[in-house]
This record gives C-alpha cells, sequence and structure tokens, in this order.
C-alpha cells in the first residue's frame, strides 16, 4: 500500500505543478525565472564536467568491448554505428539521469525535506504562498530544461571517446569513423534519447520533490528521504526506459 500511496501523491503533484504552470502562463505569470535559472545552472550545467568524462570513458569502452567481438568476424567497420546507435539512443540519457539523480536529485530531496522539518513550508502557506507554485514548479522545469540539452553534450563526447580509441587502438581512420557514425546515425536515434531525458528529468524532479515534502521529524529523516529519493529515481529511471525503448521498437 505504500508504494500505491507514493505513487498516487507524485501523480497528483505533477498534476499540480502542471496546473500551476499552466494556469501562470494563461495568466501571462511565468514560473519564477531567477530561482528557475539557478536550478538550470545546478543540474545542468554544475553536473556536465562529470557528464562528460563519464560518457567519453563510457563511449571508449563501448567501442573496445565492440571491436573484441567483430575483429574476429572482420566487421571492425561496425564499432562506430554500433557505438553511436547505443550512446544516443540508450546510454546517454541513461547515464546523464543517472548523474543528475545522485547530484541534484538528492540535493532536492534534501533541502525541500531540511525545509518541511523546519517548517519553512509551512510559513510559505500560512503568507499565502503555494508551495508547489513557489518550490516544485522551478526545480521541475528546470530539470525538464537541462536533462535533454545534457543529453546531447553526452551524445557528442560519448562518440568522441569511442572515436578517440578507435583510432588510436583499432586502426580505424579518423575521417572514416566520422563518416560511418554519420551514416549510422538517423534522426529517430537522437530523439529517442530525448524523449527519454525528458521523462527521466520528470521522474527525478517530481521523486526529489515528493520526498521532501513528505518528510516529518528530525535531521535524520530528511538523510532517509534524500536516499530514498536517489534509489526510487534511478529505479523509475530503469523502468521507464524499459517503456520507452519497447514503444519506440514496436513503433519501429
Amino acid at each position: 500500500m505504500s508504494v500505491l500511496g507514493d505513487t498516487g501523491a507524485i501523480w497528483r503533484l505533477a498534476v499540480a505543478a502542471s496546473g500551476r504552470l499552466g494556469r501562470g502562463l494563461a495568466r501571462r505569470e511565468p514560473m519564477r525565472m531567477r530561482a528557475t535559472i539557478d536550478q538550470i545552472v545546478r543540474a545542468g550545467y554544475s553536473s556536465l564536467p562529470l557528464v562528460m568524462l563519464i560518457c567519453f570513458l563510457v563511449g571508449m569502452i563501448m567501442a573496445l568491448q565492440s571491436a573484441y567481438q567483430l575483429r574476429d568476424l572482420g566487421a571492425v567497420d561496425l564499432v562506430p554505428s554500433l557505438v553511436a546507435i547505443s550512446i544516443s539512443r540508450e546510454l546517454a540519457p541513461l547515464l546523464a539521469a543517472i548523474i543528475v539523480a545522485g547530484r541534484v536529485g538528492s540535493a532536492i530531496a534534501a533541502e525541500l525535506a531540511t525545509m518541511k522539518v523546519s517548517q519553512e513550508i509551512d510559513a510559505l502557506t500560512v503568507m499565502g504562498i503555494d508551495p508547489v507554485s513557489f518550490l516544485v514548479v522551478p526545480r521541475l522545469g528546470a530539470l525538464i530544461l537541462s536533462l535533454p540539452c545534457l543529453t546531447v553534450f553526452a551524445d557528442v563526447i560519448g562518440v568522441v571517446g569511442g572515436w578517440s580509441i578507435s583510432v588510436a587502438a583499432l586502426g580505424v581512420g579518423a575521417h572514416r569513423y566520422i563518416s560511418l557514425t554519420i551514416d549510422a546515425l538517423a534522426l529517430q536515434d537522437i530523439f529517442t534519447g530525448l524523449v527519454k531525458a525528458v521523462a527521466f528529468a520528470g521522474i527525478i524532479g517530481l521523486v526529489a520533490c515528493h520526498q521532501g515534502l513528505q518528510t516529518t521529524g528530525g535531521a535524520e529523516e530528511v538523510g532517509r528521504s534524500t536516499t530514498a529519493s536517489v534509489v526510487r529515481s534511478i529505479v523509475l529511471i530503469i523502468g521507464a526506459d524499459l517503456f520507452v525503448t519497447a514503444l519506440f521498437y514496436v513503433r519501429g
């Protein structure tokens, strides 16, 4: 029952946040831009170095592992296409989302949980300020804007990682690798990754905000909410990844 209750609460939070944003746009009252920009910097720009490093290394690993299997078949030229498609459709959005869930989702959950146990959120309500509009919408919007951008960077860096190891160790020419990558990639590969990134961003933001706003007790509960936010986000991200992959597979 706890899982069902949490699922219903997250869904209600998603509906409430969408409704607040829709009413604000209809009244020409956009979400708090300064707070949103601050969250974009934290979720996107600050996460960029780690995302780039991990995706570069994963691109190198993918190229080496692919070549290990393909060289016996004399098909090393398939390495660029395998790396590019795997990175763009699957690994880039998934790795970026897991990093953001660990860095940013945990920070959001801890911040809101601290505000809840110190009764700052109750104070906002007493002052007539809606906590969902004031706290949730900027964070959720920032994640939805940031994660697709991070995914695009991760795509590029992952391909560069595969290119570097292929040129240095696998004997694939630099220009040939780029040409094979361009021939292999289709617009749907990029689009699939971006759809996943948007879905993952929504999951991270909603789970983190829900865990923070539902916290009761003291400092110990803040830690538990932070941990639960990361764990649940990653589990839901992988589940959503399977769902979107299956959806595009069936439609493709």
